[in-house]
């Protein structure tokens, strides 16, 4: 039986992203009919093997995607994917297209269906567990010691998450920059959110 509910929340996930429609629509039935399960993670279409996320579906102001979440493994002979967060992913690639774009459809099913392969013959990275505390920078620190609910809701964040806000409080090199950085997150922090939250939903 389908899902109504998720069909549902889909269809309602690409009337939202309507501009891509050229795009997105196509994708997708390329996607089915490769046999992956379709969900919803993140706010937006995945498509797994036995609950493994394989690809994803993204809609941006300027361009729409087909994330791959081991496409590091992909042999991408044609050159088209591109990691949207060098130095910081290290397995998802992703592919763009833009408005005036053609679908290469047959190119784009050897790329499902490599992704498909490597996925069954278990080709993962294994994200690195850190679990050592960061190294606070002093402007965090201050801002710290400073409130008790600044403090509170930071030490609710994973290790991951409070090294990602010292070390971008570290990169500045002016001290005003620095603290302008802190007021900044101070509010990020509060809302027990990440710095780069943002880009792991989309």
């Amino acid at each position: 039986m389908p899902d109504k509910a998720l069909e549902e929340k889909i269809a309602n996930w690409l009337k939202k992203h309507e501009q891509w429609q050229e795009f997105l629509q196509p994708i997708r039935d390329i996607l089915l009919a490769s046999k992956l399960e379709e969900t919803l993670k993140w706010g937006t279409p995945t498509y797994t093997i036995e609950g493994k996320n394989v690809l994803g579906l993204a809609g941006f102001k300027n361009h729409c995607a087909l994330w791959f979440h081991q496409g590091v493994f992909l042999k991408d002979e044609k050159g088209v994917l591109i990691n949207a967060q060098e130095g910081t992913t290290k397995g998802l690639r992703q592919w763009r297209f833009e408005k005036g774009d053609q679908l290469p459809k047959t190119l784009l099913k050897s790329y499902v269906k490599e992704a498909i392969a490597n996925q069954k013959a278990g080709k993962t990275i294994k994200p690195q567990i850190q679990t050592q505390k960061p190294s606070i920078p002093v402007e965090l620190q201050q801002a710290l010691t400073g409130s008790k609910k600044v403090k509170s809701a930071f030490e609710k964040l994973t290790p991951g998450k409070q090294r990602e806000y010292a070390q971008h409080i570290s990169d500045a090199k002016r001290e005003a920059t620095r603290q302008a950085r802190v007021e900044k997150i101070t509010p990020m922090i509060l809302a027990g959110v990440g710095l780069n939250d943002k880009y792991r939903n989309c």
